[in-house]
This record gives C-alpha cells, sequence and structure tokens, in this order.
C-alpha cells in the first residue's frame, strides 16, 4: 500500500467491493485502482467472487429448514443453528477458494458452463473499464502510435491478438495496456469517439475450448458483450448500449476472420 496521509487500505478497498465506501472516499481508490492494475485486477476478483457467491448460496439460505433437522429442545435448536451457519461459512470459503484458484471451475460451479464463464468475464472486464475509462492522464501505458503494443501484448497473453480498427463506428484507438487478471494475462485496448466517449476492448485465452454466442451483461451505466472464439476471449465493454455494443463485437469478430481468411 502507499504511504501518504490519503493512504488507501485493504478496509477501503474492501469496503469498494462491498459498496459501503464512504462517497468522499471513492475518487481516491478509483485513482489508486487506475495507479496500480495489480490491485485493480485483484479487486475485479473479488467482486466476481462475491458476486457468484450470492448466485450461488443465497437460495439456500432463503430456504427453510427442513423438518427433520429440527430438535425437541430450544437449546438443541439453537446449536443446530449453529452448526448450520459453521456449514454455510465452509461453503462460502470452499467456494470463494475454488473461485480464486481456479477462475472457470466447470466441476466447482455453474461457471463450468460456458455462457456462464463469458458473464463472469464480462464482469471482471466492466470492473476494468470502470477504473481505466475516467482516467485523463493514465488511461493507457502504450499508445497507439508505437509499434511494439500489438505484439507486446500478445506475447503476454499467449497467442496473436489485435486491435481492431473501429473507425468506421466513430472509434479511434487510443492505445492499451495489461492487465493481470484471474484468467491470467489479460489485453486491454481503449478507444475514444469525437463525444469522447471511450469504449474498451478486453482480450485473454479464453477458459473454454468451445465458442459461445455473444453474451449481454451491465452493470449501472455500463454494458459489456463477451464471447469466445479462435481460443480467445473478448469483452467489448462501454455506455450500456446493447445494440451499439454488439456491433462493435461484430466488428471484431470481422476483424479476425479477415486476419485468419489472409492467412490461409
Amino acid at each position: 500500500m502507499i504511504r501518504g496521509p490519503r493512504e488507501i487500505t485493504e478496509e477501503d478497498l474492501h469496503a469498494y467491493v462491498d459498496g459501503h465506501l464512504p462517497e468522499e472516499r471513492l475518487c481516491d481508490v478509483q485513482a489508486y485502482l487506475a495507479a496500480h492494475p495489480g490491485e485493480a485486477s485483484r479487486v475485479a476478483a473479488w467482486r466476481l467472487q462475491v458476486t457468484k457467491l450470492r448466485e450461488r448460496y443465497n437460495p439456500v439460505l432463503e430456504e427453510a429448514v427442513d423438518d427433520r433437522f429440527c430438535v425437541d429442545t430450544i437449546l438443541e435448536q439453537k446449536k443446530g443453528e449453529r452448526r448450520w451457519r459453521k456449514v454455510a461459512a465452509a461453503a462460502a470459503i470452499a467456494f470463494l477458494a475454488g473461485a480464486g484458484a481456479g477462475w472457470f471451475g466447470r466441476d466447482m460451479s455453474p461457471l463450468g458452463r460456458n455462457t456462464d464463464a463469458a458473464r463472469a468475464l464480462a464482469e471482471a472486464a466492466i470492473e476494468a473499464h470502470r477504473v481505466y475509462v475516467p482516467e485523463v492522464r493514465h488511461p493507457i501505458e502504450v499508445r497507439a502510435d508505437e509499434s511494439h503494443l500489438v505484439p507486446w501484448l500478445s506475447k503476454r497473453v499467449g497467442l496473436e491478438i489485435k486491435a481492431p480498427d473501429l473507425q468506421s463506428e466513430g472509434l479511434r484507438l487510443m492505445g492499451g495496456r495489461l492487465l493481470s487478471g484471474p484468467a491470467g494475462a489479460t489485453a486491454l485496448f481503449m478507444y475514444q469517439g469525437e463525444n469522447g466517449v471511450r469504449v474498451t476492448l478486453t482480450t485473454a485465452k479464453a477458459p473454454v475450448e468451445s465458442q459461445t454466442d455473444f453474451q449481454w451483461s451491465a452493470e449501472g451505466k455500463i454494458g459489456a458483450v463477451a464471447w469466445f472464439e479462435h481460443g480467445l476471449a473478448f469483452v467489448v465493454a462501454g455506455p450500456a448500449e446493447e445494440a451499439r455494443l454488439k456491433r462493435l463485437a461484430d466488428r471484431v469478430c470481422n476483424a479476425y476472420e479477415i486476419a485468419d481468411s489472409g492467412k490461409k
């Protein structure tokens, strides 16, 4: 953690993830995450874990306890309740550990299904978008006019990736940065329109082998379209306009298909 008069603590980061951070600290935390990609990736992983934990266990916790688990005395009933809470807590810890170790562990949770994996990737990409898009001075690490941008990110991701030309959609490539995501090295390309609106494209190795259709996700004013193909995972994120983001996703797909056909 950075030491200073406005030190960002672990408690601040957890409060940010849980939505309990005081409003006057919000800008400080967002600026800190923008300047520390590793911490931003960690926070994104926490958000993902919390979301999936709630999806998996909230329905169970809301169920009525079966009569066969009830006992005759109040004392035994209280003991049973304490035991149940311990079981629920243990299950939650096991799920979190599994999520951290295998972001898309198919044997452990619904994340193993392709569409759920795409939606989970979209959640992490939305968080990265939220952190870096507001940045004025350092939204990217490498500018678009630097020739090593795409080769560098391709090498780190482990597969050849591209920064598609989206000028036909009114978007100019600003550049990109490397993220340390839960699924490994992730490339983020940032685009900007004439009106100042920014769109990001994140690319990483796909956690599953097969292709998926476009999966739409939205958190507040930010939307994302995620899909897998060519052994890669893609997410286009920006203002929550589903039709436009899916059109941009089509442009990305076309760029990869044209490149692949050129190799044959």
